[in-house]
């Protein structure tokens, strides 16, 4: 039960993490590619503070990779381990280097997605001032 419960774990983040850059790429697309810009970019405003969520849980499942690391089966030397031992160690090594990637991944796509979504919207607030200054003369 705990193997899918961490799978499931990883599959969250792994989502969360798509649903990312999905907005990112949303945002960052000329305005005329985008005849839905205004709904993107209040759409992606409202959805930053549940995002937040991503940073909490990041850091468990960091937690948890040093956890298993501090904890895991020695193979210092050959001899010490059977093959399939020697497998496995290197098995989860892997497994921890990649969710180690796919963590940091999500926080740096959060960071990008705040970051745009902050510079979009002023941009947005700039271009309507300029054009209420702009109908104003």
């Amino acid at each position: 039960m705990n193997l899918s419960k961490m799978a499931l774990e990883w599959v969250v983040l792994s989502y969360a993490a798509a649903a990312e850059a999905m907005m990112v790429l949303l945002l960052t697309l000329p305005p005329t590619m985008n005849p839905l810009r205004k709904g993107v970019i209040s759409v992606t405003r409202n959805l930053l503070k549940p995002f937040l969520s991503v940073i909490p849980f990041c850091l468990f499942l960091l937690m948890d990779i040093y956890w298993k690391y501090e904890t895991r089966p020695s193979c210092s030397s050959p001899e010490s381990c059977n093959p399939t031992d020697l497998m496995r160690h290197q098995k989860s090594v892997l497994k921890s280097q990649r969710n180690t990637l796919l963590i940091a991944s999500a926080l740096v796509l959060y960071w990008l997605l705040f970051a745009v979504t902050h510079l979009v919207s002023q941009a947005e607030m700039l271009n309507e001032r300029v054009e209420k200054a702009m109908n104003k003369d």
